[in-house]
């Protein structure tokens, strides 16, 4: 092909693949906004509702709205005051940041660290306004009498919090079990004899042509 013809088609390319990115980063950009968005005004209205009164019931003693100030982390650690665990979940969420971005072509990462990096976000944005998370479903479980720990009921959290521990119990279990499972079928079918390798999906390169394609 003739250099004038590649040097022409480069800056299309080159366009094809930033629109892609964008595209890829719609639905994060979205969950993360909406998220945090219900974080904010489940806690506000939590505050409105729960400060001057008790516990309300939804399901009897099983579930309930009670308002907590939480001035340490998850599962009540509390290693420091607050603003070391507002340092610790900026620099956390900058790291989820940047593998949500890599990952971005791949919904079955990226929509668990949106939501990650949603939850992480709301939380912050309490450190910041108030200097304390806060803190209003509340759940009972089975007795816990375990290690030192005596746990009657489960700590109280908030959507941010419920938004975190989904997306990692979801990560987890696609690591152990789906990932686990490929690894073992490709281990079961062996290498390739051929020594033929042009079987093997270039992503980056197929993206890139069907955006261009579309953008034709």
């Amino acid at each position: 092909m003739p250099a004038s013809v590649l040097s022409a088609s480069q800056p299309k390319r080159t366009s094809a693949l930033g629109n892609k990115n964008l595209r890829t980063l719609i639905w994060p950009a979205v969950i993360i906004g909406v998220v945090v968005a219900l974080d904010q005004f489940t806690k506000f209205w939590a505050v409105e509702a729960l400060s001057a009164g008790p516990s309300i019931s939804l399901i009897g003693d099983f579930l309930m709205l009670t308002l907590v100030y939480n001035n340490g982390g998850a599962l009540g650690t509390s290693f420091g005051p607050s603003h070391y665990y507002l340092v610790a979940a900026s620099l956390i969420l900058l790291f989820v940041l940047y593998f949500l971005y890599q990952s971005r072509f791949y919904s079955v990462t990226s929509i668990p660290l949106s939501f990650i990096s949603a939850g992480a976000i709301g939380n912050i944005i309490d450190r910041l306004r108030i200097g304390k998370v806060v803190d209003f479903i509340d759940v009972d479980v089975p007795d816990v009498d375990i290690f030192g720990l005596h746990l009657e009921r489960w700590w109280t959290f908030n959507l941010a919090d419920a938004a975190i521990s989904c997306s990692i119990v979801f990560i987890l279990l696609h690591l152990l079990l789906v990932q686990r499972h490929e690894r073992k079928e490709a281990a079961t079918s062996g290498p390739n004899m051929t020594g033929d390798n042009s079987s093997t999906p270039n992503f980056e390169s197929d993206s890139a042509d069907s955006a261009i394609r579309d953008d034709s």
